[in-house]
Formats: structure tokens, C-alpha cells, sequence
């Protein structure tokens, strides 16, 4: 597969480095995404009723 050392380096090299370039495209991805706030199942409507309650 490989003729010599220099070979396996170089591939080695390549796909380390391309490993990398993948991995700072999706880190600036995520950066530039908003963040969002998990909810639980019930979504609003937890929040919603806390804010009912605390009227009564």
C-alpha cells in the first residue's frame, strides 16, 4: 500500500489535517448559530403556569 515511510507520513499528515479543518468549520458553525434554551417536554407551558399560580 504504502512504498515507504514518507509516504505513510504524508497521509497520515493529510488526514490529521483534514481532520482539523472539519473540526474549525464546525466549531464556527456553531459559534455563528444562535444559542437555544433547552425547554423541558412541556415547553412554555411550565413557565406559563408558574406565572398563573403566582397571581392567585
Amino acid at each position: 500500500m504504502f512504498g515507504n515511510d514518507a509516504e505513510l507520513l504524508l497521509t497520515i499528515h493529510r488526514s490529521h489535517a483534514s481532520e482539523l479543518q472539519a473540526d474549525a468549520a464546525r466549531d464556527r458553525l456553531a459559534r455563528s448559530l444562535p444559542r437555544r434554551h433547552p425547554r423541558g417536554w412541556l415547553g412554555r407551558r411550565q413557565h406559563a403556569a408558574r406565572v398563573s399560580d403566582a397571581r392567585r
